[in-house]
């Protein structure tokens, strides 16, 4: 293990420390994530189960009352710094928003009690001490209810998604269908302090960004209530309900540990599970979104598409497997797998969601590979994993073949998984 990569991690989520909790990137990314405090905090236990749990602790504070875990917390300092803001979203005007923090209306996938739980586990004194199990359990049972009460719009026992952003992996191919029923022309004139520090050619263009501004226009302008019945983007995507079905065994771990009953808990798992059999494409040999407007599968394969290997039970185990490790993703010279179809003929391998390698999705493969059984495959992964971040400061993503870096650098969540995979070598999940 190298003591130097262990200390540049360290110092990177030292230098993006804000106070409370952990900035993706201080310039970039300026305030904080939901998905991205759940990963951070992954890495965090390591160096300070404490601290870990204080991440944690900031992102549930900003909780509506209806359950929601918003996407956004904002630093009030800070709103210039990032489109759209505060002042787009103004929260405080909404009914059931927290009163303490501005915070944006959306959601992010639900890895938070997976995180809760992993933090407790390296350091269960601390976290009793703390009551931190105690304290995050009502508020992740209330999410994970909004999830199943709110989100569930065709009743498949699936969560949907009302925006890219949502899914965290923002312009997915995944997505285009859909958000090609969208207005480009937002009410609302949108700025892009994103590209002050970073390419153009390596984020969406101004074009989407006009249809994420007018989803989250009328997503807001209907108070983020969940029922707007004509509401033009509703998605199923593979990756966030394997997440809330893997944070759903968390929550069983979590319900043990506090004495209390984990069956429910596990009995929500298995119907998620089974629920993600739906959206198996045999064409693809991995899981499409489904268009929930247009009631049809998306068959478009992405890394969001094989990452329910995380759960030990998904159907179709064997062929999803076989085309993570074969050409569309890790069986075509790539160092990391492809947020993208490697064989497609629109995949850009430099361009945000569609084709670069980033380094929670290679964390998530590495513990789906370990889960059936492919230590060999996830062993390089974890090696390639963590060369690439040293090598190159942290990158938000890389070209999959080269290992080029792009994006920002000095990135939270790279640090925080590159100190996981060197600390915490037992990949099974929830190990």
């Amino acid at each position: 293990m190298s003591a130097s990569i262990i200390a540049r991690a360290v110092a990177v989520l030292e230098g993006n420390w804000n106070r409370t909790h952990t900035l993706p990137a201080t310039g970039l990314y300026p305030h904080q994530w939901s998905w991205d405090s759940a990963f951070i905090a992954m890495g965090l236990r390591h160096i300070s189960a404490r601290r870990a749990g204080q991440e944690l602790d900031a992102l549930l504070a900003g909780q509506w009352d209806d359950g929601r875990i918003p996407q956004i917390i904002f630093d009030p300092h800070r709103d210039a710094d990032y489109s759209p803001g505060a002042t787009f979203w103004r929260s405080s005007t909404i009914p059931g928003s927290p009163g303490e923090v501005e915070t944006a209306g959306l959601i992010q996938p639900p890895n938070q009690a997976w995180a809760v739980w992993a933090v407790h586990a390296s350091d269960p004194e601390e976290s009793v001490r703390r009551n931190f199990l105690a304290r995050a359990y009502p508020r992740l049972l209330a999410w994970h209810e909004y999830l199943r009460t709110r989100r569930d719009r065709r009743g498949s026992g699936l969560a949907c998604i009302v925006h890219p952003w949502e899914s965290g992996t923002d312009n997915s191919p995944l997505w285009d269908e859909a958000l090609s029923r969208v207005s480009d022309q937002p009410k609302h004139r949108f700025e892009r302090p994103d590209l002050l520090h970073t390419n153009s050619s390596e984020r969406p263009s101004d074009r989407e960004y006009g249809r994420y501004f007018w989803l989250a226009e009328r997503y807001r302008d209907h108070d983020c209530d969940d029922v707007d019945s004509g509401y033009p983007f509703l998605i199923e995507d593979p990756l966030f309900n394997t997440l809330y079905a893997v944070s759903e065994l968390a929550l069983a771990r979590i319900a043990q540990a506090l004495g209390k009953d984990p069956q429910p808990h596990e009995r929500r798992s298995r119907e998620i599970t089974d629920a993600l059999g739906q959206l198996f494409s045999s064409r693809l040999g991995c899981l499409g979104a489904w268009d929930v407007v247009q009631d049809t599968l998306v068959d478009k394969a992405t890394i969001n598409g094989v990452l329910p290997l995380l759960l030990p039970t998904i159907s179709h185990a064997s062929e999803l497997v076989a085309t993570l490790e074969g050409p569309r993703f890790l069986g075509g010279g790539t160092l990391l797998p492809p947020s993208y179809d490697a064989t497609a003929a629109d995949l850009e391998p430099e361009l945000y969601w569609r084709g670069p390698a980033w380094f929670n999705m290679a964390w998530l493969s590495i513990i789906a590979l370990d889960t059936h059984g492919r230590a060999a495959e996830a062993a390089r992964v974890s090696a390639n994993l963590v060369r690439l971040a040293e090598e190159n400061d942290f990158p938000e993503y890389v070209n999959p073949w080269t290992g080029s870096p792009h994006g920002t650098r000095r990135f939270s969540w790279t640090a925080a998984l590159t100190l996981d995979t060197l600390k915490h070598k037992d990949r099974k999940l929830l190990g």
